[in-house]
């Protein structure tokens, strides 16, 4: 079922690539059925808070009509960051699935361990690593051609 769900996630991160933007997708999941998907936008949005993980959480409160996101399974092609989860945190999620493994900015298990430290009033059950290949190929992918038409 995570590889479901890790698919739609990629076909978000797809379309972050083809808007120019970092390829990560994120998906909400509650009750067998997708709340929230959602991609990168911070360069379209001019917002550096417009990461994949912030709008799906915004989208899923929306749509569930409450800030606690109970009952919610978050998944995202890469590791969340600090930011993402903090929020994450805030919105009381429950369970987080990431594909790809971030050592510059993970703040799940890679730099940090925000999402189980027992300081917090909130833990998630992490499953690392689902599609942790074509999750990282994409943003190896998108790197390279920025790097090959001289873009930072």
């Amino acid at each position: 079922m995570h590889e479901y769900y890790m698919r739609e996630a990629l076909r978000q991160a797809q379309a972050a690539m083809a808007a120019d933007e970092v390829p990560v997708g994120a998906v909400i999941a509650r009750d067998g059925r997708i709340v929230a998907a959602a991609h990168n936008q911070r360069e379209t949005l001019r917002d550096p808070t417009a990461h994949a993980e912030m709008i799906a959480i915004t989208q899923a409160a929306e749509a569930i009509g409450s800030w606690r996101l109970e009952g919610c399974v978050l998944y995202v092609t890469l590791e969340p960051c600090p930011m993402c989860a903090g929020a994450i945190i805030q919105a009381r999620v429950p369970t987080v699935v990431y594909g790809a493994a971030d050592p510059k900015a993970g703040a799940v298990a890679s730099l940090y361990r925000l999402l189980s430290d027992s300081r917090l009033n909130h833990r998630c059950e992490i499953v690392p690593g689902v599609l942790a290949e074509p999750c990282g190929a994409i943003l190896t992918e998108f790197f390279r051609r920025q790097r090959a038409a001289g873009k930072k």
